[in-house]
């Protein structure tokens, strides 16, 4: 979905991880050289934390790019009118892969708006939300209402298990309302989603074939863009909870319609059943799309907190116990979904930089250092 102002301007992405094993090694290293430095390197001088960056899409809007649990692929969403695509679909990559020209495999069905894919730890099947079992083409996408900026929350997005060459070979959910957002556990035994099912936007788990679904929030608000921690003990997630009478009619009033209007959001952590629940950050604004840190000890997220009209966002560190934040990106414009691979050694990430000015969000991946 798409940004505020001229960072929040579609919706298809805010929804909702060793070194890759490579066929051409030297070319990767000259592609390293070029973007460490010189005038032309994609990394800001204050971005301490890129050792290295190489820029994967070149145009469209590219975002929650989501590695193998060998790291050796990574599958991400895309509407590039230049893949012969109206909205999101997804689409495969090997992990040194480029596509400046070319372009990727589609493994979505190329009917209706998918969003949200994530490898299964076979590392031959995904799970993603999709919309294609109600309509083949893209469903209307709804920016703004009385002024405000929304995200629609489609009802006719179901989760579905597919195999790499695009085959559905399960459907996961079959519930009326929306399923979507699914994330797997690094132990490879849970999916966390997003469902209006209660009746209104909480968090479940259930295990990898679909059985065994349990709710794990409750409170009244939007609770998405659910991720494990590293031993899978943990959830972090985003959520716009309403407080005053005003501020939760006006939740429930959009919500009846299918929409949310997402411009104020925090992180909060939990225990994967639920247990523990707490507010990681208190800094207003959009707080989202976090990750966890290989270490578990830090949270990675998308911020627009230091903002006074609605951009830039950047991504910022915060402890676990919501202490010490840093800011990692030095950003004008938009820096958001961070994804480490799974040995922590590199991020993938969604940007503006390097896109001419104009409003396309490209895939890029950083050599991370501590």
């Amino acid at each position: 979905m798409k940004y505020i102002v001229a960072v929040l301007i579609t919706i298809t992405f805010f929804s909702c991880k060793n070194e890759p094993k490579t066929a051409s090694e030297d070319k990767k290293v000259e592609q390293t050289e070029v973007l460490v430095a010189g005038k032309d390197s994609l990394i800001y001088p204050e971005e301490k934390h890129f050792k290295a960056i190489r820029q994967v899409t070149f145009g469209g809007d590219n975002a929650e790019a989501y590695w193998s649990f060998d790291d050796k692929q990574l599958v991400f969403q895309s509407n590039n009118k230049a893949w012969n695509v109206s909205c999101d679909q997804m689409f495969l990559m090997n992990a040194d892969e480029t596509f400046n020209g070319n372009v990727p495999p589609m493994v979505s069905t190329g009917k209706g708006r998918t969003t949200c894919a994530y490898f299964l730890p076979d590392n031959k099947h995904i799970i993603y939300a999709s919309t294609h079992l109600k309509q083949d083409e893209c469903p209307d996408t709804p920016l703004r209402k009385n002024g405000k900026y929304i995200w629609p929350i489609y009802d006719s997005y179901d989760i579905f298990m597919a195999d790499l060459e695009g085959n559905i070979v399960k459907q996961l959910t079959n519930e009326v309302g929306y399923d979507a957002e699914p994330t797997v556990s690094p132990k490879g035994d849970k999916i966390v989603f997003t469902s209006t099912r209660s009746g209104d936007l909480e968090l479940y788990t259930m295990n990898i074939d679909g059985s065994d679904v349990k709710q794990i929030t409750n409170e009244l608000g939007y609770d998405g863009g659910a991720f494990f921690s590293p031993d899978g003990t943990k959830l972090i997630f985003r959520s716009s909870r309403p407080k005053t009478e005003q501020e939760i009619k006006e939740y429930k009033d959009l919500l009846a319609e299918g929409l949310v209007e997402p411009t104020e959001m925090e992180l909060y952590i939990c225990n994967a059943d639920g247990s523990e629940l707490r507010q990681l950050t208190e800094l207003g604004n959009a707080n989202w799309s976090p990750f966890f840190h290989p270490s578990g000890e830090k949270i990675l997220f998308s911020s627009n907190f230091e903002a006074d009209r609605g951009f830039p966002f950047n991504l910022y560190l915060i402890d676990v116990d919501g202490k010490n934040i840093e800011r990692v990106t030095h950003g004008e414009t938009f820096d958001a979904f961070p994804v480490f691979s799974n040995d922590g050694k590199y991020l993938a990430f969604s940007s503006n930089r390097n896109n001419g000015g104009g409003r396309d969000t490209n895939l890029f991946i950083a050599e991370w250092q501590d």
